[in-house]
């Protein structure tokens, strides 16, 4: 416990799923926790579940205005950014050949420039706090192609060159930044289909992963004990890639 006493988090998508798992373990190791998310009514629940060590503040993660007003709310609170989760993301499962402008631009749009925008907003807030981390949410199709989901492969490929050069470029502030990699996580946003143990009977671990598995993960990476780890990829998902 109190691996991350004092420090202040920012977690985009913490409504429920992973980044919900994120924002109470968080608070369990002593963060204060902002939760960002579209979904008002789940995000205030969290909030007011986590009390003082916690708000909810709308954000749309394609708004720069909303990602300043979430900065500005958290530094207005406890005077500091010492960490954000880039982990709001969206998933469209179409065939290329049937992938409209308008879906790819929706996946671009939520998981790469809310990712970009994320940074962008945190960044200086945490230069003023000394330094901290910086986590990525992206995918093991960051790494290999998934037929029917290239809007999404697509974004998940991009947030592993926004993580490496933010780290390039922020690493002199004190600022780590990292991406993370799962495979299937239970959560909403994965189809049922991919759910079923016949999906995961072939890799080493054979079952999907929880939520709270990938937030271990994450608590690592914000806190000290990953304090030479910048630039970094570290994969979660039961070894579907060994």
């Amino acid at each position: 416990m109190g691996r991350l006493d004092g420090k202040v988090v920012l977690i985009s998508g913490a409504a429920r799923g992973q980044g919900e798992a994120e924002a109470r373990l968080f608070a369990e190791e002593g963060a204060r926790v902002g939760i960002g998310d579209v979904l008002d009514a789940a995000g205030e629940a969290v909030a007011k579940e986590l009390g003082d060590a916690a708000f909810y503040a709308h954000l749309d993660v394609r708004e720069e205005s909303d990602w300043s007003h979430f900065v500005a709310s958290a530094r207005e609170r406890w005077g500091r950014v010492d960490g954000l989760v880039n982990n709001a993301a969206i998933f469209r499962s179409k065939p290329f050949l049937e992938t409209s402008l308008a879906d790819y631009r929706e996946v671009i749009e939520v998981n790469q420039i809310g990712t970009f925008l994320g940074m962008k907003a945190a960044a200086p807030a945490m230069r003023e706090s000394g330094g901290g981390s910086i986590v990525n949410v992206s995918s093991i199709a960051g790494f290999r192609a998934f037929p029917g989901s290239i809007a999404y492969v697509s974004s998940k490929f991009a947030i592993r060159g926004l993580t490496r050069t933010a780290a390039r470029e922020l690493g002199s502030l004190g600022i780590r930044v990292n991406s993370l990699h799962p495979g299937g996580v239970d959560t909403d946003m994965v189809p049922g289909e991919q759910k079923t143990p016949e999906t995961y009977a072939a890799q080493p671990l054979a079952r999907i992963s929880e939520s709270i598995e990938q937030a271990r993960v994450v608590l690592f990476l914000m806190s000290e004990e990953s304090s030479y780890c910048t630039g970094a990829e570290f994969v979660a998902d039961g070894g579907l890639m060994a």
